[in-house]
């Protein structure tokens, strides 16, 4: 359950080691597991702790590396550099002498020694042209070395080199490689929000519209109810015009009559 967590829930993978450590810590490859989940979440002196534990049940030098960079997170370079120029290295199969020169480079950068760092990596490894498990992570880190020195033409080199053997994607070289040229990346969820906020704002507008026309309209029908009421009003005058006349002509009449 640790090696199936460790990548894509380093914390989890912790919580079940620390179970299998109380159900049965004196197994080496529960001590080991224990300090892989514990290197995974930089806890550095918890799996130096395991690791060293592993080593005195199997007796192997396999883990040599790993203790040696717990040694660089604990900011103990020197201890690790000394690591590196132990007998043990000797035993180690070629990837885990690939992975000791990898911590002995970090060891001198971490004590400023960058120059030293460079010379470290240089090796036969890293100039074979033969694509192996380690060879992406050498270049890659030969190129980031190359770069802080401030030797960027050289690191752009090394970084395209990474490029070509990350098959698997372990690295960031890529990238790297892609800000050294200058180029920027576009983020697709980022042009989905701008589409949203672009409908968005054609919806308001819209709507705005609508509400504009609505308003026109009703101005209308005020408009038109005003000009019935005047039409209204100016009958009205003409009917009260017409039967003061009426009245009036009668008026008259009666009087005629009364004269004669």
């Amino acid at each position: 359950m640790v090696a199936r967590l460790i990548d894509e829930d380093p914390e989890g993978a912790y919580g079940y080691s620390k179970v299998a450590l109380r159900l049965a810590s004196r197994v080496a490859a529960v001590r080991e597991a224990a300090g892989f989940a514990a290197y995974a979440n930089q806890k550095y002196a918890e799996a130096l702790a395991e690791f060293r534990a592993a080593r005195r049940m199997t007796g192997t030098v396999d883990l040599w590396p790993l203790m040696a960079d717990c040694e660089r997170g604990l900011g103990r370079p020197e201890k690790a550099l000394d690591m590196a120029g132990a007998p043990e290295v000797h035993k180690l199969d070629k990837a885990g002498q690939v992975e000791m020169r990898l911590v002995a480079a970090g060891a001198r950068r971490d004590m400023g020694q960058l120059d030293a760092a460079i010379v470290t990596l240089q090796s036969p490894e890293l100039a074979s042209h033969s694509v192996q498990p380690w060879t992406a992570r050498l270049r890659y880190a030969y190129a980031d070395a190359l770069l802080a020195a401030g030797r960027n033409g050289e690191a752009r080199e090394w970084f395209a080199k990474a490029v070509e053997a990350d098959r698997d994607g372990s690295t960031d070289a890529s990238d790297r490689l892609a800000e050294l040229d200058g180029v920027e990346f576009v983020d697709a969820l980022d042009e989905t929000a701008d589409g949203a906020d672009a409908d968005a704002a054609v919806g308001t507008a819209v709507a705005q519209d609508d509400d504009a026309a609505d308003q026109d309209d009703d101005q209308a029908d005020d408009e038109h109810d005003a000009d019935d009421q005047d039409a209204d009003d100016a009958e009205g005058d003409a009917d009260v015009k017409d039967v003061d006349g009426a009245e009036g002509a009668d008026g008259e009449d009666d009087e005629e009559r009364r004269e004669r």
